[in-house]
């Protein structure tokens, strides 16, 4: 027996949502022109373009921009039209080379640019990590706006849906915690799963629909949430080198691909700070045993980095990891006694106060230091919290290189790099601090 049309349609749908789906992530450096997006929408139509979520950044260093927007509002508000101005000739360099002067995409940006003026306008609140995330949002949503569109002009039916709708959020901005539970109801009732999907990376909201970010580097980890929540087959980060490397590129230049690593290994690297992959990302995919390919947009056709469950998958060679522009502190009691339980957990206690990451830990009878990271500029009240109390050495713009699988030659390497001021050693890594010559 023949099926007529209505049946086969009704067929497809329910097949389609038999398929696990797919999870793709593409970053800023993926579509920082017109030549990107095409790119990106050529890899898109040779992986597949059904049951398939994309999860995108804002474009190329535009994240930067609004942060420099952000800055103008608060500091230099001379120079805030300036900046706005950069934001809205860069998209509209783009989409000036993608579409033709009447299409719809003019107005919709235009609208998103006003959304964004009236916010800067408006606004009372004197909270900047709320005021941040509140314009910061913008990157994401003209990328994916932009995106979208283009697949449309080009006869690809996509699903354009606003991610802060379907991931909800503490009210803890810049660094918000995920609302699992109602996160995966409201995922599992509203997405479309047949559909190529297009979202947003990094975004999210609260209680009261105001936006709130998962912190800066955060939409791999909005792919690894979709992931959990719909238990996919598998998502894919889309970088600008071949996969996960022993190094970064553009510090050291002899690098080699890691095929294959574990999740415990990627969790590692990515808690010392490797790039290639958010720290949060992994950890909703080992949950769900949903395997994480990093792969090369400029060459699609390599196959990258798998990382999965099963047998413990150890590179056997050193994996190196960089963090610049570290802040080294020694701290030591002021009557020159022991630094002990009580005063150690008063420390941390302003270390989180200040949202200061720490990297590295050595402590002996009389000081205490950390290597640590100021991401959000609140060392120095951190510093004048503790002064009063404690004495404080302060080494500022120092580098923190971690090796994991280290060898002789692999420490040699990094001690020539520099002064060593701090070394930590276990038995799968060593951190050196380095103050470079």
């Amino acid at each position: 027996m023949v099926c007529d049309s209505n049946e086969q349609r009704k067929f497809s749908k329910i097949y389609s949502r038999e398929l696990k789906m797919k999870i793709f992530k593409f970053g800023g450096a993926s579509i920082k022109d017109a030549a990107g997006v095409k790119n990106v929408i050529t890899i898109l139509q040779s992986e597949g373009i059904e049951n398939t979520v994309v999860v995108i950044s804002a474009m190329g260093k535009i994240t930067n921009a609004f942060e420099a927007v952000i800055d103008a509002y608060y500091y230099k508000t001379d120079q805030l039209s300036e900046k706005l101005g950069f934001i809205e000739a860069f998209h509209k360099t783009i989409i000036n080379d993608l579409f033709d002067k009447n299409d719809p995409i003019y107005k919709e940006i235009d609208i998103l640019l006003g959304e964004l003026s009236w916010f800067l306008a408006r606004n009372t609140s004197q909270r900047y990590n709320y005021v941040y995330d509140q314009i910061i949002c913008f990157g994401e949503l003209l990328s994916t706006r932009i995106v979208s569109a283009y697949l449309t002009k080009i006869g690809i039916e996509n699903n354009w849906f606003d991610v802060r709708n379907y991931i909800k959020t503490d009210s803890n901005y810049r660094d918000a915690k995920v609302d699992w539970a109602l996160t995966q109801d409201i995922i599992s009732k509203k997405l479309d799963a047949s559909k190529l999907n297009i979202t947003q990376g990094f975004i999210a909201a609260n209680d009261t629909e105001n936006t709130t970010t998962l912190g800066r580097e955060g939409s791999d980890y909005t792919a690894g949430i979709f992931a959990y929540c719909l238990d996919a087959e598998s998502v894919t980060i889309w970088k600008d080198v071949s996969g996960v490397l022993n190094a970064d590129p553009r510090v050291f230049e002899e690098t080699t691909l890691l095929e294959q690593i574990s999740y415990e290994e990627a969790i590692e690297m990515a808690f010392y700070g490797a790039s290639v992959i958010h720290p949060k990302t992994l950890q909703p995919l080992e949950r769900n045993d949903i395997p994480l390919l990093v792969r090369s947009f400029i060459n699609p056709k390599e196959m990258g980095t798998r990382v999965s469950k099963g047998v413990r998958l150890v590179p056997h060679i050193p994996c190196f990891i960089v963090k610049k522009d570290q802040i080294l502190v020694s701290i030591s009691a002021l009557d020159f006694s022991f630094m002990v339980e009580n005063n150690i957990s008063y420390i941390f206690q302003k270390l989180h106060e200040y949202q200061l990451k720490v990297n590295v830990i050595q402590n002996s009878a009389i000081s205490f230091s950390v290597c640590i990271d100021n991401k959000f500029k609140n060392f120095d009240a951190f510093h004048d919290a503790l002064k009063k109390e404690f004495k404080i050495e302060v080494q500022q713009g120092v580098d923190l290189y971690t090796v994991r699988h280290f060898n002789e030659n692999a420490v040699a390497l990094i001690e020539a790099k520099g002064t060593s001021l701090l070394t930590q050693v276990n038995k799968e890594t060593i951190q050196i601090v380095l103050e470079t010559n």
